[in-house]
């Protein structure tokens, strides 16, 4: 099962690069956010993540409602926790 699990922007890295570091559940974690290059996203705000990469922004109060009920899924929801903490994305070196 793929999920989308909501995640706090708490840093805007690198904009050239499409890199945010967000929250997720106490982990913190660098995530892609090409996806999102219109939305003039900023620390504070919620997204919706997949595998490491923000798919949608989100307000507050539709990030806590998922949150509650990923929670309640189980398994699947620590399965995403995990792709997300396993998830490295980094800018590449030239």
């Amino acid at each position: 099962m793929c999920l989308g699990i909501p995640g706090k922007v708490v840093e805007i890295l690198d904009m050239d690069n499409d890199l945010a570091k967000v929250e997720v559940s106490g982990v913190r974690r660098t995530i892609n956010v090409a996806l999102l290059k219109d939305e003039n996203l900023q620390p504070g705000e919620w997204v919706l993540i997949h595998v490491g990469f923000a798919l949608s922004k989100i307000d507050e109060s539709e990030a806590q409602l998922a949150l509650d009920a990923l929670e309640r899924v189980g398994q699947a929801y620590i399965d995403e926790i995990t792709a997300v903490v396993e998830s490295r994305i980094e800018p590449a070196v030239t």
